[in-house]
């Protein structure tokens, strides 16, 4: 079975607060853009995982996608071994959760190919072991995600008709580093009342990591500023970065940047 997980983007982040358990407690909308990898997961004799496209840092046995097998394995011991292979499209340390989206792609792929019968509640579960940012793509639709990113709750958001501009530096942060520089604000405006006038996204609708981030990596700053020069009507940085996308009511031309850098253009649905 082929399946290809797709990436998302958020729209707003904000960071309210602290948690005991030393997550941050987060409202964030994602929504889901046509940016996608390619996952194959065939039952075989033996297990193995393969990978081609962008190179996956780590150990493959440390892989989000065989966590969620063993994930089930251990509810469904009768599930045979499996070959997995990944071609991987989406940038990893972009803020578009490619790596989220694999894992719970893996856990809704393996629940058909073994008819488990796992309702999405419980696959949702599932995915939540794996990451903050899983359960959203077991829905795969635009929502509201508060606590530590796991509550769900769909979001009124249509971006169809617009055109997407994302654009991925090549630089690297992880969600440990991106956290390390914020400072929690409480008492922000209820961001599903901001969602609903996307006429003030671009002054109301802020990214509570782009403050640290835009400092440690200038480029960032400069290129939303670009984004909005060419004429976006809100551009941001994706989650705990580093892309940063631009919505268009047309679509945009290329901008001038160093061809290592990733450029997509896709019109949303």
């Amino acid at each position: 079975m082929i399946t290809f997980p797709n990436a998302k983007i958020n729209l707003g982040l904000q960071i309210l607060g602290k948690r005991e358990d030393n997550y941050h407690e987060i409202s964030t909308c994602m929504y889901p853009i046509p940016v996608t990898d390619a996952l194959e997961i065939i039952p075989s004799e033996n297990s193995g995982f393969s990978s081609s496209g962008m190179a996956i840092p780590g150990k493959s046995e440390n892989n989000l996608i065989l966590k969620a097998y063993h994930l089930l394995v251990a509810d469904f011991p009768q599930l045979s071994p499996v070959q997995v292979h990944l071609h991987k499209n989406i940038p990893i340390g972009a803020g578009l959760g490619g790596g989220s989206a694999d894992a719970a792609f893996a856990l809704s792929m393996l629940n058909d190919i073994f008819a488990l019968k796992i309702d999405k509640q419980k696959l949702k579960q599932y995915a939540a072991r794996l990451g903050s940012d899983c359960p959203f793509f077991i829905e795969n639709q635009a929502q509201i995600a508060t606590g530590r990113g796991e509550l769900l709750q769909p979001a009124a958001v249509k971006l169809s008709g617009n055109w997407l501009y994302l654009i991925h530096p090549g630089i690297h942060i992880s969600t440990q580093e991106a956290y390390a520089g914020v400072q929690p604000v409480s008492g922000q405006k209820d961001l599903k009342e901001i969602l609903k006038k996307p006429e003030n996204w671009k002054k109301d609708l802020d990214n509570d990591f782009e403050s640290s981030l835009f400092k440690k990596y200038p480029i960032l700053s400069v290129i939303k500023s670009s984004l909005y020069q060419a004429g976006a009507w809100y551009a941001s940085m994706s989650g705990s970065g580093s892309s940063v996308f631009g919505l268009f009511s047309e679509e945009p031309k290329q901008l001038s940047f160093p061809d290592h850098y990733i450029q997509l253009r896709k019109a949303l649905d």
